[in-house]
């Protein structure tokens, strides 16, 4: 298991778990500060619009982090609540309160009055309604990340502090070299590298996935003024307007962001200082729907990346005909390939899917071995 981010750590605890040896390999470690799965914070929530399968997945990925909080000991999910804020023509709470309502999810819709009164520290200009998730929240992401790679390597999983050099032949993988000069041979390969994917595949994925520059704000609340603490205030989305937030989580500040594709980024070598411009757009932002803050002042800005295929998608979600594609091409039935991405909705449960596609594919080599 090459990277140990979000997916590669949970598709190796989950391989172990089933009775797999597992190494897993992170050339930084574990949600380290270059990674898409780093940060203090993630939002877990359930709305995805028509997307059924996303709910369906963020349902299982909510058990199955809470089983982990409990087993690891530490608070990784903290239930602020998801609110998301619609616009007059807004179709994707509409579809969003549609797909919960038929999987039997709980939430409220609340009037422009009523959000209005129960969060008054919010700015509600050009919102008509709101559809609020109590039982959705925010993961301690990097920390969640961590206590997951504890629990893998408690379980027996082998983790290396390494990085693995870009595969010689494309076609015929029988083992992976280190930049240590470890040689490492497996049945199977999973390469969970996030935006060094490209990098490690150029020529079957540099044209299929495409990391893109993000920038994240986190802001002081007044002092002793607990409006914008987790117990206050929710975590709110505006899709429309292509933003969200998040409260003030251990002290960490009010995070809130742009969530739209920014420019290409190299993970590597880009400059992670945001910008000038990048601020002041969030700071239009926060006069707009955190009026109180719009001049507090920035506890930290980050740069992280967003990693997405060719359609838009996450890569993490690659449309079926773009992975038998890719397969196509690679021909080689060893090496599977799963990719994360920084986006606050994406910590979910596609690991799980990762490890199902391993077990069939062990079983069909199985097969063919016998006939």
């Amino acid at each position: 298991m090459i990277g140990a981010g979000v997916f590669g750590a949970w598709t190796a605890y989950q391989l172990q778990r089933s009775g797999k040896r597992v190494i897993l390999i992170d050339a930084h470690g574990p949600a380290n500060h270059l990674s898409s799965s780093g940060d203090q914070s993630r939002i877990i929530r359930m709305g995805y619009g028509a997307d059924e399968i996303y709910t369906r997945s963020a349902q299982r990925s909510l058990q199955l982090w809470k089983e982990l909080s409990a087993k690891a000991g530490e608070n990784l999910f903290r239930p602020t609540g998801i609110l998301w804020l619609a616009h007059e023509d807004d179709p994707y709470p509409v579809q969003s309160a549609e797909t919960l309502n038929r999987l039997g999810i709980r939430f409220e819709e609340l009037t422009a009055a009523e959000v209005a009164r129960r969060y008054p520290q919010l700015g509600f200009d050009r919102i008509s309604w709101a559809m609020f998730e109590p039982d959705s929240g925010v993961l301690t992401a990097r920390r969640a990340v961590q206590a997951v790679v504890r629990e893998a390597i408690s379980n027996g999983v082998e983790y290396l502090l390494d990085s693995v050099e870009m595969p010689a032949d494309k076609r015929d993988l029988d083992y992976v070299t280190t930049a240590s000069g470890r040689r490492i041979s497996a049945a199977t390969y999973v390469f969970a590298c996030g935006p060094w994917l490209p990098k490690m595949f150029p020529d079957l994925l540099s044209g299929r996935i495409h990391p893109t520059r993000q920038e994240v704000f986190y802001f002081e609340s007044p002092v002793g003024d607990n409006r914008f603490a987790a117990s206050s205030m929710p975590t709110w989305i505006d899709f429309k307007s292509e933003a969200y937030g998040l409260p003030d989580i251990d002290g960490r500040g009010v995070k809130v962001a742009i969530d739209r594709h920014g420019p290409p980024f190299d993970a590597d070598n880009g400059d992670r200082i945001p910008t000038a411009e990048g601020l002041a757009e969030v700071r239009r932002l926060l006069a707009l729907r955190l009026p109180d803050l719009k001049n507090a002042p920035v506890i930290e800005g980050r740069v992280c990346q967003y990693v997405d295929s060719n359609t838009g998608r996450s890569s993490a979600s690659m449309s079926q005909r773009e992975l038998m594609g890719a397969k196509r091409e690679s021909n080689r039935d060893l090496v599977w390939r799963v990719n994360s991405t920084s986006r606050e909705e994406r910590f979910t449960d596609h690991s799980v899917c990762l490890y199902a596609s391993i077990e069939t594919a062990d079983s069909e080599r199985a097969k063919h071995a016998s006939a």
